[in-house]
């Protein structure tokens, strides 16, 4: 295939728009309106791989005990705020998988969540039992660029029930160089993709030297130092599906859905490679790549 095949940028309605006038012959990132759009358009398709990812809320400050996010029913709360089938549907489609767990469920050792349900008067009576009858201000709302709307559409749904956050949009490499240095405050959208098992994920996220982790649970890492040395594959699961009920329990993430990666695909391509090698997001192998015979 000779022609450029664009990643995340230009933005998504300059590759839409490329795509349909044939200069390339497959986009990647897509979602909401412009998806939609390539799915209804004649001759091109929608495609979905299925990295091992999740889009999930990260609270920082909960380990602050002058904080809200300390206490436990705020966490909670927002899981309970967060419309997940409404935002999969508007953003990709339906094609994501929504989730209560960090960790999908692809990956080995991975213990599976149904989300929370969506019940905003539940969250109402959280954040009152908590004390905060009428919400409270969280700060920044700052997302994994350059999934935006989405950022935005979880504010709206925090907002409704007294979750007051402000969009903070930045640059992809500026936002993670703070996240992982500890700059960032308030609510973090991330999206967390580290290849591995889920004692990788557990690694980044929830150990004392994970790289976005922002504080530690003693009893997550004793377990996590233990699995690391068990050679029974069984007793290594336990512990690492008890890490991960910690992490339930506490609510110590808010996990949105493990994400569905969009594709517009052209009329020229005959084979795109979608998820021909597991858990990569892009066209792969290059050598597989097929377009059609010229007519």
């Amino acid at each position: 295939m000779k022609r450029l095949v664009f990643r995340s940028m230009p933005d998504e309605t300059t590759r839409a728009a490329a795509l349909k006038a044939g200069d390339v012959d497959i986009v990647y990132l897509l979602s909401g309106p412009t998806a939609e759009e390539v799915k209804r358009t004649p001759g091109l398709k929608l495609a979905a791989a299925m990295p091992p990812g999740v889009v999930f809320l990260d609270l920082p400050e909960q380990w602050d005990p002058k904080s809200p996010w300390h206490d436990l029913r705020v966490r909670q709360a927002a899981g309970f705020a967060l419309d997940r089938a409404g935002l999969n549907q508007a953003e990709t489609l339906g094609l994501s998988r929504p989730t209560g767990g960090l960790i999908p469920r692809v990956l080995d050792f991975a213990r599976a969540y149904d989300p929370p349900a969506y019940d905003p008067a539940r969250a109402k009576r959280l954040l009152a039992e908590a004390g905060y009858p009428s919400g409270f201000d969280a700060g920044d709302l700052t997302p994994f660029p350059p999934f935006f709307s989405l950022a935005e559409a979880i504010g709206n749904y925090l907002q409704a029930v007294g979750i007051r956050t402000r969009l903070r949009t930045m640059e992809r490499a500026t936002f993670l160089t703070s996240w992982r240095e500890h700059k960032l405050r308030g609510v973090i959208m991330g999206l967390g993709a580290p290849a591995g098992n889920a004692a990788t994920r557990i690694e980044v996220y929830a150990t004392k030297g994970g790289i976005y982790a922002s504080g530690e649970v003693p009893e997550i890492e004793t377990l996590f130092q233990r699995q690391a040395r068990e050679l029974d594959r069984k007793k290594r699961e336990g512990m690492l599906h008890r890490i991960q009920q910690i992490m339930y329990d506490r609510a110590m993430y808010v996990p949105v859905y493990e994400l569905a990666f969009l594709w517009g695909v052209g009329p020229r391509v005959e084979e795109a490679c979608v998820d021909h090698i597991k858990g990569f997001s892009y066209s792969a192998p290059y050598e597989d790549l097929r377009l059609k015979a010229p007519r």
